[in-house]
């Protein structure tokens, strides 16, 4: 997979923009600039805050290649509830609570997402505040966005879940890397593995839980963990 990331960095009070180009960084481009923004010139120092220098650190972490045990490696792109393309690797750099579900489920589905909201209850307030919680249906052919939309009001569900559809191949593979297991019977309804999976900030699997109305404790503290920084560096 060749993935190009382009980083920009604007600047308001020096009036400059900057672009960063992945391929070209590596192979050690380099660019010269054609003006001297104002608050930057020698004869005029600027307050430290004008022309700081980016912070190398987070840029590394943001440009890094993703590890080949990250989900986030998948190219699919897949819908919200908004009807907006999006792709798994927008949750880069927060911890992500996922499951795999179907929105006419009439009695699993809704007991999965309630333990899911109280595994919510339970992280601290810090972690609570970026943790994402993310719902991608398998119901392919009756899982609009529209239909998963209906859902998040039905369900109360705040803007910290992700509802996502998308096409069968998708799904399938999605499904295979987080070992859910799913099936249609002749009414439509799905047999499926009930399971939850907690993702670090790069897209690893960090700890799996199955089951329905079980004790979530455990879990909670896999997403507090996986809420810390990695060093990217380091793997």
């Amino acid at each position: 997979m060749k993935t190009k990331i382009a980083l920009l960095f604007l600047s308001a009070a020096c009036g400059a923009v900057i672009a960063a180009d992945v391929p070209a960084a590596a192979a050690g481009a380099t660019g010269t600039a054609s003006e001297t923004p104002s608050c930057c010139a020698p004869a005029k120092p600027a307050p430290a805050s004008c022309c700081a220098a980016p912070d190398t650190a987070a840029v590394a972490a943001s440009i890094a290649p993703l590890s080949s045990r990250s989900i986030y490696q998948l190219d699919a792109k897949w819908a919200d509830d908004a009807g907006q393309s999006v792709s798994l690797a927008t949750l880069r750099g927060r911890p992500v609570v996922m499951a795999m579900f179907f929105a006419s489920c009439e009695y699993a589905c809704p007991v999965l997402v309630n333990d899911m909201k109280r595994l919510r209850a339970l992280l601290p307030e810090s972690v609570r505040a970026t943790a994402q919680f993310v719902l991608v249906s398998f119901d392919t052919a009756r899982d609009t966005s529209a239909v998963l939309s209906s859902y998040r009001g039905k369900s109360e569900l705040d803007s910290s879940w992700t509802l996502l559809r998308g096409e069968d191949a998708s799904v399938q593979e999605l499904a295979m890397l987080l070992g859910v297991k799913f099936k249609q019977d002749a009414r439509g309804q799905f047999a499926h593995s009930n399971l939850i999976t907690v993702l670090n900030g790069e897209g690893e699997v960090a700890h799996q839980h199955a089951g329905l109305m079980g004790d979530v404790s455990e879990v909670a503290k896999a997403v507090t963990l996986a809420s810390k920084p990695i060093e990217v560096a380091s793997r």
